[in-house]
């Protein structure tokens, strides 16, 4: 059973950057895709970046340019650089992986494929 652990959540102001640390415990030879989703107060979970095995990336219109989602597999750590942050970046983010092997743009926009999922880190961006 895969757990995932995130840290690096926090308070910015606009403009600042954090990174988001996921870290894989536990049966992640077999994880295959990976990803990172946010929920807003009031809002449904969206996917903000994937990735797939061979390292190639995407990710949400809102966040491109913006956001670098990376892994290092020596660690089993997934990452989320944030950069030029907004105030409506504010949500929690979670990390996800999954045995099954998707595409980037999968792992971005099939939330429903994930079957293991982080407890979530708060970021809260002030204007």
């Amino acid at each position: 059973q895969v757990q995932l652990v995130e840290s690096g959540g926090g308070s910015v102001q606009a403009g600042g950057s954090l990174r988001l640390s996921c870290v894989a415990y536990g049966g992640t030879s077999s994880t295959c895709s990976m990803g990172w989703f946010r929920q807003a107060p009031g809002k449904e979970r969206e996917g903000v970046a994937g990735i797939d095995f061979g390292g190639r990336t995407s990710y949400a219109d809102s966040v491109k340019g913006r956001f670098t989602i990376s892994q290092d597999n020596a660690k089993n750590t997934l990452y989320l650089q944030m950069n030029s942050l907004k105030p409506e970046d504010t949500a929690m983010y979670y990390c996800a992986a999954d045995d099954l092997c998707l595409t980037a743009l999968q792992a971005l926009v099939r939330m429903d494929q994930f079957a293991y999922w982080g407890q979530g880190t708060q970021v809260t961006v002030s204007s």
